[in-house]
């Protein structure tokens, strides 16, 4: 493997930290890595001290530089252009059609706001980056915001990877003391004194004026405080006179540059970060190898490194408020300071190394050198309509089709075609635009048809009518044609059964079925010409989030993570309301009986929530409703930490059930009930029929077999074993073999 990296050679901060540490480490792990460099200076003087092969090609004459690089490139057998920044992307972009060699360029920041403040530069390099990403054949956002933030911006997200900035963790020592780092860079500190650092570029991006506004109020409340700021840039004067207006002058301290970096990171108390865009700056890690708790805004990838109030804390872009309580709080606690530096430098260590860096940078680079002909597949189902139990079956097959093959192409049908291209990175389009439709079937080689009861009459005619039709044209595009993990039923209309029954047989090669009642109902409707196959619901493969992120989600809902919990799900439908009263009794009775908070968690908010006023109404006892809808792991997670789960909603039943938590259905439709036979739990009750002293009933024995979860994990688990019939049929229609 041969790669040429192409820069500009004036880069500084986290890109020029990224790029030295990568191709450093990429010397000797690959046959050759050069850099190319348009300017000469201390960036190439740094690379070359570092032992990267670094080649200057200065000067103005652009076709002579062209000719140049043509010629190294075809001598020397490279196999692939990576650019860095706005003229590495353009040369890279001129290059491409010269020597037919794949491109891809690293996005180190927004490239929008690359030249905020510099409206000419804006207009001539920033427009000549933006044309040239466009360009490119793959791009590498550094962080998953940045490729999200791509992926909004239009760019196809199949030709997307993200990579974290990676740091070495191997232990570093000070090279001065606490005290006499503060006194070489002027710092007026005692002892007992604590101290937030920040390092950043003194410019609009990075919003340090929301740094000094938190810091002075959180120092009327903490006059020990101090605040170290260590960097250069053109708003120095404007943030020193915003220190004299704040009357902090003399506890604000603009050390400039600091070279000795392990030092500055050793001597604070508080690391921060207030930028309005970061990718994943290298700050934040460095902060981690020195196990210092933080405090940044919520912006770019800082999230995926910073679980809120478990390992640091998030605050929005801008808000000073905010800021200050959360310094103010971490100044009083000196044993908060330590639990939560000690877990981002766990977290920082584990997963944002930088031999976990280097292990994805070479994935990447074998992926886009082998990449080939790619299998497309189309996938419909009822997607982006806000419904996490639906959303999680979309998670749940591209997860297993990309275990069988990471190179498939998908196309999935949505209604939020924008929000499912940012959550699962596929391509996707509006459910109703037959047009594209066509054109992607007649592209395609499987058409899924995924998951959840899509085959039923009760909500709408329309559509069965629309993904009968969708079975129909798809085969007749040419498509093998699998239902994946679905259920049927209940189909009322004798002509709508025929008409479902007559199009199955017809136009399916396989269907894949959740629950027995599925497969009864179809042998009812005399299907038979398709393979019909008993499995499970898909998302009962989905893991929880972690631990941490778990912890994160209640401590920003004010809940406690070890508190004790019921969590009722219900929704709207026929005779609901004149059951509210009921649930309510029962929340009581768990608070009151059982100690356990009750929360009402939505699985479709928009339909949830207002279901849930309904009942809370009635209620005396402290509860909580959750306000809006997780992911698929989060919401897997948090329904583990429960006691019991008390659901109307299949998937909430499903999610808990993977986690072993005791469960109560409340039935409004067969597939309700028909899960939890499945999984031989009896605890349910038709919400016809449902009274107070039943629910009541249902919890205190859910209580009592929460004590030994074993038996319903091990139903569960042979479920996930009979799950894997959905995978083997479509690797057989796509005549693969399965994973092992």
């Amino acid at each position: 493997m041969k790669v040429i990296h192409l820069i500009s050679g004036g880069d500084t901060g986290g890109a020029k930290t990224h790029v030295h540490s990568l191709l450093s480490s990429l010397t000797g792990r690959i046959d050759d890595v050069m850099m190319v460099c348009f300017t000469d200076g201390p960036f190439v003087a740094e690379a070359r001290s570092l032992g990267i092969r670094t080649e200057v090609l200065s000067g103005k004459n652009l076709p002579r530089t062209l000719h140049r690089m043509e010629k190294i490139i075809k001598q020397e057998g490279f196999e692939l252009i990576h650019c860095h920044g706005a003229r590495g992307n353009m040369m890279g972009a001129l290059l491409a059609h010269r020597v037919k060699l794949p491109t891809v360029s690293t996005v180190h920041s927004d490239y929008r706001l690359d030249y905020l403040g510099r409206p000419i530069s804006r207009l001539t390099y920033g427009v000549i980056n933006t044309i040239a990403l466009r360009m490119m054949d793959y791009r590498i956002g550094v962080s998953d915001a940045m490729v999200d933030l791509l992926i909004s911006r239009g760019f196809d997200p199949e030709k997307l990877f993200a990579i974290y900035n990676g740091l070495d963790f191997t232990p570093r020592e000070s090279s001065m003391s606490r005290m006499d780092f503060f006194r070489s860079v002027g710092l007026q500190a005692e002892e007992d004194s604590v101290v937030v650092g920040i390092a950043a570029r003194l410019n609009p991006v990075k919003d340090i004026a929301t740094l000094i506004r938190g810091f002075a109020k959180a120092y009327t409340d903490f006059p020990k405080l101090r605040l170290l700021i260590a960097g250069n840039g053109e708003e120095l004067e404007r943030l020193q006179a915003l220190c004299k207006e704040l009357s902090v002058s003399d506890v604000v301290c603009f050390a400039g540059w600091v070279s000795d970096t392990d030092a500055f990171y050793r001597s604070i108390d508080i690391n921060t970060l207030t930028s309005i865009s970061e990718t994943f700056p290298y700050v934040l890690t460095e902060g981690a190898r020195a196990s210092l708790p933080t405090v940044s805004s919520r912006v770019g990838g800082v999230p995926y490194l910073i679980d809120h109030g478990a390992c640091g804390f998030l605050f929005p872009v801008g808000d000073a408020d905010a800021l200050a309580t959360y310094l103010l709080r971490l100044a009083q606690d000196p044993a908060l300071r330590t639990k939560l530096g000690d877990a981002l430098y766990q977290k920082a260590k584990h997963a944002f190394s930088l031999e976990a860096t280097i292990a994805t940078q070479l994935k990447i680079y074998e992926t886009i050198l082998s990449r080939k002909q790619r299998e497309e597949i189309l996938i419909c189902g009822a997607y982006g309509k806000g419904n996490a139990g639906d959303d999680a079956i979309l998670l749940a097959i591209l997860s297993e089709l990309r275990a069988l093959d990471p190179e498939f192409s998908f196309h999935v049908l949505s209604r939020n075609p924008k929000e499912t291209r940012l959550t699962y990175r596929v391509n996707a389009l509006y459910t109703f635009n037959f047009p594209k439709i066509i054109h992607r079937m007649r592209r395609s080689k499987l058409y899924i048809n995924g998951g959840g009861s899509l085959m039923q009459d009760i909500t709408s005619f329309r559509s069965l009518w629309f993904y009968l039709w969708t079975l129909r044209a798809a085969k007749r595009s040419d498509c093998r044609v699998l239902m994946y993990g679905c259920g049927i039923g209940p189909i009322h209309s004798a002509r709508n059964r025929q008409l479902a029954a007559r199009t199955m047989d017809r136009y399916v090669d396989a269907i894949t079925l959740r629950d027995p009642h599925s497969l009864q109902e179809l042998q009812d409707m005399h299907v038979t010409s398709p393979d019909m196959i008993l499995s499970a619901d898909p998302t009962v493969t989905l893991p929880a989030a972690s631990p941490e992120i778990v912890d994160s989600l209640f401590l920003n809902h004010k809940l406690d993570p070890k508190g004790a919990y019921i969590a009722f799900i219900v929704r709207p439908w026929s005779g609901f309301d004149e059951k509210a009263e009921a649930f309510a009794a029962a929340a009581e009775y768990a608070y009151g009986k059982h100690g356990l908070t009750p929360i009402f968690f939505p699985i479709e908010p928009r339909l949830d929530i207002n279901a849930a006023r309904k009942i809370t109404t009635h209620l005396s006892c402290p509860h909580y409703v959750f306000p809006d809808c997780c992911t698929a792991e989060q919401t897997i997670g948090f329904l583990s930490r429960m006691r019991a789960v008390i659901s109307m909603r299949l998937h909430g039943l499903i999610f808990a059930a993977g986690q072993g938590v005791p469960l109560v259905g409340v039935v409004y439709d067969p597939k309700v009930s028909s899960f939890l036979s499945y999984i031989a739990q009896n605890l349910y009750v038709d919400l016809q029929d449902l009274t107070p002293k039943q629910l009541q009933a249902h919890i205190d024995t859910a209580i009592t077999r929460g004590s030994d979860r074993a038996f319903l994990t091990e139903r569960v688990n042979l479920l996930r074993e009979v799950e894997s019939n959905n995978l083997e049929t479509a690797a057989k229609l796509l005549e693969l073999s399965t994973p092992s």
